[in-house]
């Protein structure tokens, strides 16, 4: 090889990497090299949805010893649901304010008004009065294909700090879960993404780009985040919003009876033809149950260190179906709407009755 060949390929291997060293730190001041697919993910979702989680500040005014207002602030996080203004967020994010404030990802500031509360399911809608140019709407999914261990992202104000992106993956579904009222909230998501004080009210995201539940709580003994975060499914919210919108509160079918559980061995120290079902120990009065012909309990009994009111109905089928207990009871009544029907099959003094109930709206719950 002649020297001329040499030289050549030499300056040619240099040119080389020259060129490529060029486009590495043009990749790096660009910032393409340093983003891994799973990456790209999460700046994308962030990016597209991020502009529609707000910031919600308020003022309560709450009262000292000597009745004097002692006004005290709260914030929590909400989601653009429509461009007409409307906001998902929690309830208990804003149950006892006097002002709610929202501030926009562009740092705009509007008062907002409360269209609807659910303390039932911790859900709320706000509404603000902005130009419809400067709302980024995140749309509710759905939350009923979910799998434990997919990827979730969570956009949320903790402590403040605007638009924070958390991720993690779905640790557990159908968590249950107490409502500031004390109701149980049933299908709760179960998230180790961090979720902190300030997060409530704001999206859990999945990586198709949908808003598959609303941030709710976290367990924590210290009050930060420690892995176990909780998320109001979409499903649950896709239910509620129509009617917190068009009603300001959502209706719910009643019944109106206080159930006990019966096991098989229950069953067998009362000496009953049926090893599972439910006793009914209480029928409150002008309800439902009491409308329908359902019977109560009357006298206490205690049996295995628990205490039962018997002499009761005790339902053994719920829509022709075996029951296990009062769960799939409550769950049944809340898939129904007031005016619907529920048939009964009920074991009463040695013989089966089969009893149609008509239910009612339920009184709302604070």
């Amino acid at each position: 090889m002649s020297y001329e060949d040499r030289k050549g390929r030499l300056l040619g291997f240099l040119t080389g990497v020259l060129l490529l060293s060029l486009a590495v730190l043009f990749s790096i001041s660009t910032g393409a090299l340093a983003l891994l697919p799973d990456e790209e993910v999460n700046v994308r979702i962030y990016k597209e949805f991020s502009p529609g989680v707000v910031n919600i500040t308020t003022v309560v005014v709450n009262y000292d010893f000597f009745l004097n207002p002692v006004p005290g602030s709260g914030s929590g996080s909400g989601s653009i649901i429509d461009k007409q203004g409307r906001i998902l967020t929690n309830d208990h994010v804003i149950e006892k304010a006097n002002q709610i404030q929202v501030t926009l990802a562009d740092g705009g500031q509007f008062p907002a008004r409360v269209v609807g509360r659910d303390a039932d399911s911790d859900l709320a809608v706000i509404k603000i009065d902005a130009p419809p140019e400067r709302l980024t709407v995140v749309p509710i999914g759905t939350s009923s294909d979910l799998v434990v261990g997919q990827k979730v992202l969570a956009i949320g104000n903790p402590f403040g700090l605007d638009r924070t992106l958390t991720v993690g993956i779905i640790s557990s579904l159908g968590r249950s879960i107490r409502a500031q009222n004390g109701r149980l909230i049933r299908g709760i998501i179960q998230t180790d993404a961090a979720i902190n004080p300030g997060n409530s009210g704001g999206p859990l995201l999945d990586t198709s780009e949908r808003m598959i539940g609303v941030n709710s709580a976290i367990f924590s003994p210290s009050g930060g985040n420690i892995g176990i975060g909780f998320a109001i499914p979409a499903d649950t919210a896709r239910k509620v919003v129509p009617q917190l919108i068009a009603k300001g509160y959502v209706s719910r079918a009643w019944l109106g009876i206080a159930g006990q559980n019966i096991t098989p061995e229950v069953a067998k120290a009362l000496n009953l033809p049926f090893s599972r079902g439910i006793l009914i120990a209480q029928v409150i009065k002008g309800s439902p149950a009491e409308k329908a012909g359902l019977r109560g309990g009357k006298r206490p009994m205690q049996i295995f260190h628990q205490r039962l009111i018997i002499g009761g109905d005790l339902i053994v089928k719920l829509e022709g179906k075996e029951i296990e207990g009062t769960e799939a009871l409550t769950d049944l009544i809340e898939s129904k709407n007031p005016g619907g029907t529920l048939h009964l099959k009920v074991f009463r003094d040695g013989g089966l009755h089969d009893i149609t109930v008509t239910l009612e709206e339920g009184a709302r719950r604070e």
